[in-house]
């Protein structure tokens, strides 16, 4: 039996190779420029906790905007170029809400063809999220802990990524018909979003309690909410790629440059063991991401393994790639001031957000069986 909810065929822009590559390279020149370690830092301790200008700026070029269909003010990408898109994001370190409202709640509002708050979504002048995890961090629809009578939701959603910012909530409650999604203002009564320490400070979390809030329902059943989660599975394993990407680049500058025994350190045996190690980490991580995207808009037989693979393979490599880079640094990577040390935070927060390593591991095991 299937796990994952396979896309819906829907009409998308189909981009050249060629004119993927210049969008791609856009999108790096204007973040190279926007978001240096310096600007992420500046962002990610903020009270909003990114740029508002580089969030105008990515609206202008159409990112945030990626997957909403050209009719409702979007680019009409597919999830081949918001893969792309977001191996830059990650390879920078982005602070925004792209992930939340961009991908997430954008998706949502098309797989439930509610298109009235897609144009705003698109041009960014909206950010919406999506709460749906547990208390306890699941994500799947065993885990909805809001409840929803009369119109009225209550309960409480956990690890509501920007919700501190979010002008619009598409909430997954329990109702009388199963699983439901409600449409909830930012300023409605009785919400209270509750921001959460988080290891990772470049992208925020909240918990969100509902004490009997009005809401409007949009939609029903869990596979909408399933493959919308799946291009953000999609989304995050690109992320993940290029952070991983990211890192390794700067390691092999760095070892190269490095001098011990009157040479760079680069030379010595370990030292080239392990940087191809992580070379195999970065490229592994890299195709698992683009082929869980091209099986995903191929609408292919087995996309739901591809994206299960990649939301494990993707932020595991991450994450070993950071930390065996702070390694290869030595002492100077374990310092505050080091960006290694941001990309681990980023790294070990990618392997528990949408579900652990561990939960899709098994949910790849179980789909093989199937």
């Amino acid at each position: 039996m299937s796990l994952i909810a396979k896309p819906e065929p829907v009409e998308r822009l189909t981009l050249s190779a060629e004119d993927r590559a210049a969008l791609v390279d856009t999108l790096r020149r204007l973040l190279a420029a926007r978001s240096g370690e310096a600007a992420v830092r500046a962002a990610m301790d903020s009270e909003r906790g990114y740029d508002a200008a580089l969030w105008g700026a990515l609206a202008a070029m159409g990112v945030t905007g990626a997957i909403v269909d050209a009719a409702d003010g979007g680019s009409g990408l597919g999830a081949v170029e918001l893969e792309l898109l977001m191996e830059e994001m990650g390879a920078a370190l982005v602070c925004g809400p792209l992930l939340s409202s961009g991908v997430l709640a954008a998706g949502l509002l098309r797989q439930l063809g509610r298109r009235e708050p897609l144009s705003a979504v698109a041009d960014g002048s909206l950010i919406a999220t999506v709460a749906v995890a547990g208390a306890r961090g699941g994500w799947t629809e065993a885990d909805v802990e809001v409840s929803a009578v009369d119109g009225r939701l209550t309960g409480r959603s956990g690890f509501v990524t920007d919700a501190h910012v979010a002008d619009l909530l598409l909430v997954v409650a329990r109702d009388v018909d199963g699983i439901g999604v409600y449409e909830v203002s930012a300023d409605s009564l009785g919400l209270t979003v509750s921001p959460l320490p988080t290891f990772d400070r470049t992208r925020r979390m909240a918990e969100v309690a509902f004490d009997q809030v009005e809401a409007r329902r949009i939609g029903s059943g869990w596979a909408p909410v399933e493959a919308a989660l799946n291009l953000a599975r999609i989304a995050l394993a690109g992320e993940a790629a290029g952070g991983a990407r990211a890192m390794l680049a700067r390691t092999v500058d760095y070892i190269k440059q490095r001098h011990q025994f009157g040479r760079p350190i680069g030379g010595f045996q370990a030292i080239k063991h392990m940087a191809a190690d992580l070379l195999l980490e970065s490229e592994s991580a890299l195709s698992a991401a683009r082929h869980a995207a091209e099986q995903w808009d191929a609408g292919a037989p087995d996309a739901e393994r591809a994206v299960t693979l990649a939301s494990f393979a993707c932020p595991d490599a991450f994450e070993r790639v950071c930390a065996d880079a702070i390694q290869m640094h030595g002492g100077i990577a374990f310092t505050w001031e080091h960006p290694a040390h941001l990309y681990l935070r980023r790294a070990r927060a990618d392997a528990q957000l949408f579900g652990s390593s561990a939960f899709y591991r098994e949910r790849y095991v179980q789909e093989l069986g199937g």
